[in-house]
């Protein structure tokens, strides 16, 4: 990436917490390991701070790279991931949530393509335009609107973007093996594998699934567990796997998406590195080498 005014701007939001893409995602506080209910990662604040979306027909957008505004997929996966949430935190009476995360499902199904995939680095990296994030937070998406619907569109939809996502590379998909890949062309992304895999779990959570499906989804959690020591130093968490530390809001993430592992797996691993990345958040050394070490990694792309 260029070092220009508007990237500048971008990393400096992203640094200090305060763009929109990225805002405080802690764990999910409705969902349940015997039923799809709410999503692992709570994102009611994608909703929150955007109000005026709530009473009308406009859905979310997010900054391309020269400035401009797109439909971005994963940020309106998340936004009604987010609606489903809060819908489920009143009780299922605040119907304007309900209708706003269905509107993101029917956007959801009307941008997927026939593969089963969405197109969703369009804006930003054309020649390699699928990624596992997107197609497990549709497939999430979708599972939830079945769940709550119980339209079978919905789950078509959601079996055919999890079909996609477990595609290997070589064959157009975003599996690498058994790691589920964020971006196809670029070293493995520590919350992008997770937030796929989840697609996966929310799959077979719904379907009950024993064969194909349970296999790969335990395959991944074993190489994700294996892989982890590479997504660790001795003070922070690492972004990916080419050496990127994690910024303050993914390091939060990541402690956010290993108490969700934990409870979803009950592997203790999880919670190790859970409890040892929020020490490291709360340790302030820690919090400000990392901060100057990401701020200098940003500069040099």
């Amino acid at each position: 990436m260029a070092l220009n005014i508007y990237n500048i701007k971008k990393w400096s939001l992203m640094l200090m917490g305060h763009s929109i893409l990225h805002v405080n995602q802690d764990l999910g506080r409705h969902f349940s390991t015997t039923e799809l209910k709410g999503y692992y990662n709570n994102l009611t604040e994608k909703v929150n701070r955007l109000p005026h979306l709530l009473d009308g027909e406009e859905l979310p957008t997010s900054p391309d790279e020269s400035g401009g505004q797109v439909f971005f997929p994963v940020a309106i996966f998340q936004y009604g991931l987010g609606c489903y949430d809060l819908y489920l935190a009143s009780e299922n009476s605040d119907n304007r949530y309900l209708r706003k995360f269905m509107q993101c499902v029917n956007w959801a199904i009307s941008k997927q393509e026939p593969s089963g995939a969405w197109n969703n680095f369009f804006f930003r990296y054309p020649q390699h335009p699928y990624g596992a994030m997107a197609q497990g937070e549709g497939a999430s998406l979708l599972m939830r609107a079945y769940a709550h619907t119980g339209e079978k569109r919905f789950f078509v939809a959601a079996k055919n973007a999890i079909d996609f996502m477990l595609k290997p590379l070589s064959e157009g998909g975003t599996a690498d093996g058994d790691i589920l890949m964020e971006y196809t062309h670029l070293p493995t992304v520590l919350n992008g594998w997770i937030f796929a895999w989840w697609g996966l779990y929310d799959y077979v959570l719904a379907t009950h699934d024993e064969s194909h499906y349970k296999a790969r989804l335990e395959n991944s959690c074993k190489a994700l567990e294996e892989l982890l020591p590479k997504f660790n130093n001795s003070y922070w968490s690492m972004y990916d796997l080419a050496g990127h530390i994690a910024s303050p809001f993914y390091h939060h993430l990541h402690i956010a998406q290993m108490q969700a592992m934990y409870i979803i797996t009950d592997n203790i691993i999880f919670k190790e590195y859970a409890e040892k990345w929020q020490k490291e958040e709360n340790d302030r050394r820690s919090h400000a080498r990392a901060f100057v070490r990401k701020a200098w990694q940003k500069i040099k792309e």
